[in-house]
């Protein structure tokens, strides 16, 4: 597949992967530093504000329950403590209380926060701050294993999976202190800018969109302005997020419902907002019309480089799952082909720095960000290899752009 304004590689999405497997499994060989001392105190700090917050969620209900209990703790909540249900989704056992659902009665009762809080740090303990050391090599290197969504065709990382540590946070930012370089080296992070958003515009081809990509716009803040109606530097913090919401639950064929869920308005400002958005972004909504139409056509849709996602249900009876599939649809091929690139980008960067900067090596690869470890005295020239290698894979009709950081830490790195 090829769109007007892209200036597409001679390469195809099945070349493509053949070419990065060599990258990934030297990055799985190379490993990253942990500082497993600051794991281990990581993890007690954090047992002890989960025996707190347990006390706190016991003291508040009155009783003690099993938290990781589904069934017992909507007991509690709901039949105990009589908070409301209204616009929670329901299970086979009754309402949800997942953190998603809880978040939409945290306002009703002191209880929901110190339980979203303690689910989180249970969490982070039990699947990376205890695992993590006890993987680690004689040198604390740890070894993550990468390999590609079948469906979705982007890069996954398991034992340990890394791309679901927490980005934002103070205890993401905690963990991924942890990641260090060695003693004379500094990590360099690489993170591609809404390439999804770019990606989307020139599939689109949607005009407006261009503009605030070529301008250097916000384009969160712009999307705002047109919902609003408002100048751009009249957007607050808070229309910026609604707008930010907006803007990428579009790419996941985000219906009315589903917008009014994330941001806790009502459905009939959703569709407002979505109607707004589409009367303005036209080339937007005539590529989700256009994506649901070849699928149900053809069975599939493809990336730029011709790699298929397949969706047998598309036209289903049933109409959650129809709605489901064309919701891939519209998703898969911005999707995939930000995936792409990204492996793209790690071919030609692992060639360039294989001949110039041997002892340089990729790392890490999580969503749409790289990390490179190397030593202090040749910093400055390769991150502007790395910058330059990553904006220029794919030559698509706006700008692509990369933000790098550079720490001794991972997360000095952002």
């Amino acid at each position: 597949m090829s769109e007007k304004g892209v200036k597409l590689p001679k390469i195809t999405s099945e070349e493509i992967n053949e070419k990065v497997r060599p990258v990934l499994r030297e990055m799985e060989k190379n490993g990253i530093k942990l500082d497993v001392l600051a794991i281990d105190k990581l993890c007690k700090k954090l047992t002890k504000k989960a025996g707190k917050l347990e006390s706190e969620i016991y003291k508040i209900a009155g009783e003690k329950f099993n938290i990781a209990s589904p069934s017992q703790m909507a007991e509690i909540l709901f039949e105990k403590m009589k908070l409301s249900t209204e616009g929670l989704k329901r299970t086979q056992s009754g309402f949800s209380t997942a953190a998603s659902e809880l978040a939409k009665i945290e306002d009703k009762s002191k209880i929901i926060k110190p339980i979203l809080e303690f689910r989180e740090v249970t969490k982070l303990i039990s699947t990376y701050l205890k695992p993590l050391p006890t993987l680690v090599d004689e040198n604390s290197r740890l070894h993550t294993n990468y390999g590609m969504e079948t469906s979705t065709g982007r890069i996954n990382s398991t034992e340990p999976n890394l791309q679901n540590i927490p980005i934002k946070g103070e205890y993401g930012t905690e963990i991924r202190a942890a990641f260090v370089a060695e003693k004379g080296n500094k990590l360099i992070s690489a993170d591609y800018s809404q390439i999804e958003l770019r990606v989307v515009a020139c599939l689109a081809q949607d005009q407006t969109m261009m503009a605030a990509f070529k301008s250097g716009e916000d384009i969160h803040a712009r999307t705002a302005s047109e919902i609003f109606a408002l100048p751009i530097d009249k957007i607050t913090h808070a229309e910026r997020r609604l707008a930010k919401v907006v803007n990428f639950g579009i790419l996941y064929g985000m219906s009315p419902y589903g917008l009014s869920q994330a941001l806790s308005i009502p459905q009939e400002e959703a569709a407002k907002y979505i109607e707004r958005y589409f009367s303005i972004h036209s080339g937007i909504k005539n590529y989700c019309n256009r994506m649901i139409d070849t699928a149900r056509d053809q069975g599939y849709v493809e990336t730029l480089f011709g790699f298929k996602r397949y969706l047998q249900n598309i036209n289903s009876p049933n109409r959650y799952i129809s709605e489901a599939e064309e919701r891939i649809a519209i998703n898969s091929p911005v999707q995939g082909t930000a995936a792409e690139i990204l492996k793209l980008s790690m071919v030609n960067l692992h060639n360039v720095l294989a001949k110039k900067f041997p002892d340089a090596k990729m790392l890490l690869t999580v969503h749409d960000e790289l990390v490179i470890e190397t030593a202090e005295k040749d910093v400055a020239e390769i991150e502007k290899i790395v910058k330059r290698e990553m904006e220029s894979a794919i030559f698509l009709c706006v700008p692509i752009e990369v933000e790098t950081g550079v720490g001794a830490s991972w997360a000095e790195c952002k």
